[in-house]
């Protein structure tokens, strides 16, 4: 049996983990966030007291964690990953973190003599229940290869991008597409229901044509719907946004548009809506245009 460390048993990081545990790895934790859940216990999981023994135990450790600032800290802090590294360990992360931070970290662990991925992932909570993510990795192949069995308990679309740092990238440019596609189906449903079309009809008629998309089809309905319990709460996505921009000041590049939505996202945030699932960015459209796409019993 395998012994594989996980840092980060939060909304993503549980289900991941329970099912890389349901293929037979014994799963090693560190308890110095929080003590481990007892049915974590009676799942066969391995609690230690520091991220460091969690590292002297594994071979392959994993991290899936909510920002840069908390990557950093569980790497490199006094009992963190680096203090336990020896050679040929396999850092992977999971979470979604700058892509620039991360060519900074993966140069650290790298020249222990370990190897680090950065693997982010696409799909949310549903996505990491099902095992079906998207999972975009940078680093060694001869190292994806070695742990791509690891992934495919985790994911369905597993696509090695680059080196370090290519898969963080390649989530922001992700989500900045998801953002402009709500912005763009929000804008699209509020012009029709202004006009007095029904947005849902609207919605029917735009799934069978050029501009039909997963966002059109899941967002579009919860737009009209009103059912904004988040499943990728704003709160996050304004986080990708922010890497996003921040990467884009320091590469000398424009993000018009990724600038607009993160406007967006800013005011649902300002009305209370963190929390909203990030769909809602449509509440920020109709504050301005004093109209909603639809009522709640549409």
């Amino acid at each position: 049996m395998q012994n594989i460390g996980f840092i980060g048993l939060g909304i993503m990081g549980r289900p991941m983990s329970g099912h890389l545990a349901a293929a037979g790895y014994k799963i090693h934790t560190s308890t110095h966030f929080q003590p481990l859940e007892p049915e974590l216990v009676d799942a066969g999981y391995v609690p230690h007291p520091t991220v460091k023994a969690v590292v002297e135990a594994c071979d392959t450790i994993i991290l899936m964690l909510p920002d840069t600032p908390q990557v950093e800290e569980v790497l490199f802090a006094i009992d963190g990953v680096l203090a336990g590294l020896s050679p040929g360990k396999i850092i992977i992360d999971m979470s979604s973190i700058s892509p620039i931070a991360t060519k900074g970290f993966a140069a650290r662990v790298n020249k222990t003599g370990a190897h680090y991925l950065d693997a982010p992932v696409s799909g949310g909570e549903v996505g990491a229940k099902a095992a079906s993510l998207t999972i975009m990795v940078g680093g060694e192949p001869a190292v994806f290869e070695k742990v791509n069995p690891l992934f495919e308990k985790m994911g369905k679309n597993i696509t090695l991008v680059g080196g370090n740092g290519d898969g963080q990238t390649t989530k922001v440019a992700n989500q900045i597409i998801v953002a402009l596609t709500i912005e763009a189906v929000g804008e699209a449903l509020l012009f029709a229901s202004k006009a007095g079309a029904d947005p849902a009809k609207v919605r029917t008629a735009l799934m069978g044509g050029f501009a039909s998309s997963r966002i059109l089809e899941v967002h579009g309905d919860r737009m009209i719907k009103r059912t904004f319990d988040p499943g990728f709460r704003i709160g996050l996505h304004q986080k990708d946004l922010n890497l996003a921009l921040e990467g884009a000041r320091a590469l000398g590049v424009a993000l018009p548009n990724t600038a607009t939505a993160q406007e967006l996202f800013n005011t649902c945030a300002a009305n209370g809506g963190t929390e909203w699932d990030h769909s809602a960015m449509v509440r920020a459209l109709e504050l301005m245009a004093n109209h909603p796409v639809a009522t709640a019993d549409t």
